[in-house]
């Protein structure tokens, strides 16, 4: 899921897709992770120039990201997901 938000002139990017979220991590910070939903996070990011085009890159499966990089990258939004609990 892909939303797009703007809030007080200042742009906002969210999704609670967790294999979009950790691609997107890879080249942008994770701004907050909003779990008022205890059955869905939403991940948000500061929305910057290059990001939608990482997201569609994403969707088109024309991304490249090397494996490790982007398991280790998972590993750490899971533990910041289920560290707080």
């Amino acid at each position: 899921m892909i939303m797009r938000h703007s809030e007080s002139g200042s742009s906002r990017f969210t999704s609670s897709d967790l294999a979009l979220v950790t691609a997107v991590s890879l080249f942008f910070p994770i701004l907050s992770i909003d779990k008022t939903n205890p059955h869905k996070a939403l991940f948000w990011f500061n929305r910057v120039e290059g990001l939608d085009d990482v997201v569609e890159r994403f969707w088109k499966r024309e991304l490249l990201i090397e494996p490790r990089q982007y398991f280790d990258q998972l590993k750490s939004i899971k533990a910041r997901l289920y560290g707080n609990e």
